[in-house]
């Protein structure tokens, strides 16, 4: 209970001082991941891999880099992350390999179709009644990886009460730290 009484003998300036700079803390790493969105020219510039469909290229808990350069045409065998509508409103991201592509003559637009290298189909089935993948649909193209690096979002994922006891033990640490 130390730490609880390090914060009742603070002053409410101080409190608030703590306050304000835990909220730059927060601010500042959602000003670096919208930054590096804008670089990288995708919505999620770093994502998990979340299932075993990529190996033996990724596994489960691999971070991925992903960057979509405007204007550039996707090739066979680049790895995307691509995104599905789900019925609920959010999207499911998926990280596939380009198995087809089908060019439009007059308005040069890409048709896609991915698979996943562990699959034994191609993802004609994930698309939810759409035929082909559009440029639209893509997230970005996989430039890099770090393995194993993810698996801690995959346990917060799957434990919730852990994300929810990391992030009361930085606030609380924000809150008593005095730099």
């Amino acid at each position: 209970m130390g730490e609880f009484d390090k914060i009742k003998k603070m002053g409410v300036r101080q409190f608030l001082l703590q306050c304000l700079n835990f909220a730059t803390v927060l601010a500042s790493g959602l000003m670096i991941w919208k930054g590096l969105g804008l670089i990288c020219n995708s919505e999620s510039p770093i994502v998990v891999v979340l299932s075993g469909s990529m190996e033996p290229a990724f596994y489960r808990g691999d971070l991925l880099f992903l960057t979509n350069p405007p204007n550039t045409p996707y090739m066979l065998g680049d790895i995307t992350v691509y995104k599905v509508p789900a019925g609920d409103g959010s999207d499911i991201p998926i990280v596939h390999r380009i198995l087809e592509i089908h060019t439009k003559p007059k308005t040069q637009a890409q048709m896609i179709l991915t698979k996943g290298d562990n699959n034994p189909t191609d993802d004609i089935g994930l698309y939810r009644g759409v035929p082909w993948l559009q440029q639209k649909d893509i997230v970005g193209k996989v430039r890099g990886f770090l393995p194993s690096v993810g698996y801690a979002t995959i346990a917060m994922n799957d434990y919730p009460q852990l994300k929810y006891a990391l992030m009361g033990g930085l606030a609380l640490l924000a809150l008593v730290q005095r730099e």
